[in-house]
Formats: C-alpha cells, structure tokens, sequence
C-alpha cells in the first residue's frame, strides 16, 4: 500500500485529503433523528470550505459539499443495529485508505478496530457513553490491538470511566447556527425532544409537567422494539390529558419551531450523557434548558446563563421560574461563543495534523 505524501500548502496549513466516515444507518444530514449525523455533517462541510479535498462515506441519499462515496444507494435504518450492513459500510472507506492523508470515523466500534489495519492515520470520535461495561471492554480491546487508532471524545465526562484510552483530543460538538435562528418571546409548553427511552427521561419530562399543570410537546425517535415497548407502558396513557402531547419523529424545521415557541426544553436525563446536542440546538433558538446533572451536562449548559442545572428531575418544576428570568439572547450568544462550527472545524484540524506530525 502506497501512502500519499504531497500536500497543498495555503496561508502555512496543509490541505488535506481527508475520509469523514459516518455511520451507515441514517441519510448525513438527517430528515429527521440523527444528531451524530448532524454533526459529521457540519464537519465534512466545514472542512471543504476551509479548503480541504475531503470524501464522506455516507448513504447515497446523502447531501454534502464533500466527494460523496456510498455502498447502500438509500440509508439502511431498517437494518440498525446488525453487524454487515455496518461492516460493508466500513470496510469500502478503509479499501481506499492510501487515498488519503487521514481518516476521521464517526461510524462506531467496527469502524474504530477496522482502522488498525491501514497505515493512514485514523482518529475515531466517540460518539456514544463508556460507562458501559460491553464498551469499555471492546474499547479496552480496541486499545490493544489498534494501538495507532487515536481517540477523539466529545466531552471531558465521557473520558471518565477509561481516562487512559489513546485520547488525543476532546472537541464539543457545534450546530449550524443558521439553521436555528433565534426568536426571544415568552413560551407557553414545555419541551421534550430525544429518543424514547428511560434513560433520556420522557416519563420524568411528564411528570414534570403534570405538577406544573402545563402542556408538553414531546418528540423523537421510537423505531426500536425497546423504544416502543418503553413508549408504550410510560408515554402513551398521559397522552390527551392536560396538554400532553407527542409530535413524532419531527423535520428539522419542525423541530427548530418547537425550539423557538417552547417556554424551556426539559433535559431529565439519569444517565452519562456523553453530550447532549439537543441543549446546544434549543439554546441557539434562544429557549432556556432545565437539565438534570449528568453526562455532559455542565461542560455543555453555563448554570444561570443558558439554563438551569438541577441535582434531581424532581427540582425541575420549582427551576422554571429562573429558567424565566434568563436572557433569551444570552442564551444564544453563549452558543455562538461555545459551540460555533469553525470552532469544531478548527478543534478538527488541530487533531489531524498532530497525528500526521507522529
């Protein structure tokens, strides 16, 4: 296998040629859920503006400024969760990998041990939590026997539970922030949107709600068996009743208007969020966020600026009058500050060149 060696030099910075590869299972960017997709999305754009030759690995259905590759012509979502569709997707990127300077995947475990078998450099965003005990062993695994395979977390929580994994950087997530314009007037619900699960709260979001007497929107993903049999037992009775509402898996522009109109996002997470792309999304649209302290959740919402932090779901109906008082348009300025996409990008190519430099 023959490396490439030459690159294009513009103001000092090498111009890369660079593999995004992202997960299989969803269109990049996604109709509907998809915040992983989201956000390779926004890299994969950003870096081709910054003048970088770059080839996403997506679904054929896929939209991108980069040189689009593809092995299933529409995304498998049927097909989640097994292991060959995964594979293909995969391996189709690592066959062209003396094509490029470096490859960043997004796509998962598979994807991550794969990269130990070319000699371009790969770094492996961790897109999902590693207090789980499966991960951590493949992880642990991983480390062993794709030692060169650098790590890249998106928040200083999720390195916890495996501090001495091969990190090499840790880069926030960031939004398009055109996408989510601010509109700072008072809300009159309150907002859940995420997959439906015990983990992501949707019950407690309820509850929440109830003791306020106030209406809930709730939307999101509920494909999966355990999505719905969780759906089913915890959601759907409240459903009709004092303004309960769910909305299904909503648009983008769906979900930016729920965003924009909601009084507070409800984030009444239980677990190690690794980071949480729905408290950026609806701080940009300039609507205070009322989150649980878990995960990521201080390293990504400023306590009193942008939102409210609570010890437990059952504080969140007394933290909605602070949630009032915030500043719409601190909200969004605290996004623009933190979590813009050119900083992503930059974070990006500070990696990249480090593992070229090894």
């Amino acid at each position: 296998m023959t490396r490439r060696t030459a690159r294009v030099q513009t103001n000092g910075m090498d111009k890369l040629k660079i593999a995004v590869l992202a997960p299989a299972w969803f269109a990049v960017p996604p109709t509907g859920y998809g915040g992983i997709e989201l956000v390779v999305s926004l890299l994969a754009g950003g870096l081709v503006d910054a003048g970088h030759d770059v080839t996403l690995f997506a679904s054929g259905d896929s939209l991108t400024k980069a040189n689009l590759s593809y092995v299933f012509e529409r995304a498998p979502s049927e097909l989640l969760g097994r292991t060959l569709p995964e594979l293909r997707h995969a391996l189709a990127c690592y066959a062209r990998a003396d094509e490029f300077d470096v490859i960043n995947d997004h796509s998962g475990m598979p994807g991550a041990a794969l990269g130990g078998l070319v000699e371009t450099p790969v770094l492996h965003t961790v897109h999902g939590p590693l207090d789980i005990h499966d991960a951590q062993r493949v992880y642990g695994d991983i480390a062993q026997v794709a030692p060169r395979v650098g790590l890249i977390s998106i928040s200083e929580n999720q390195r916890k539970p495996m501090p001495d994994l091969p990190w090499v950087a840790t880069i926030p997530n960031a939004i398009d922030l055109s996408l989510y314009p601010c509109k700072p007037h008072p809300g009159e619900y309150l907002l859940f949107l995420g997959r439906f699960s015990p983990d992501k709260g949707a019950h407690r979001a309820i509850a929440v709600a109830m003791e306020l007497g106030l209406p809930l929107r709730l939307a999101g993903k509920n494909r999966e068996q355990k999505e719905r049999q969780y759906f089913a037992e915890f959601v759907e009775p409240h459903l009709g009743h004092g303004g309960i509402e769910f909305l299904g898996e909503v648009t983008h522009g769906e979900k930016v208007e729920l965003l924009q109109d909601a009084r507070a996002t409800l984030f009444p997470i239980e677990w190690e969020e690794p980071f949480g792309l729905v408290m950026v999304e609806s701080m940009a649209c300039g609507t205070p966020v009322i989150a649980t302290r878990h995960g990521a959740v201080p390293e990504v919402i400023d306590d009193g600026r942008s939102g409210i932090i609570v010890e437990n779901y059952r504080e969140m109906a007394e933290a909605l009058e602070r949630a009032d008082a915030l500043d719409p348009l601190e909200c969004r300025r605290y996004v623009e500050d933190r979590f813009a996409p050119e900083r992503m990008v930059a974070d990006y190519e500070r990696a990249y060149a480090a593992s070229l430099s090894q």
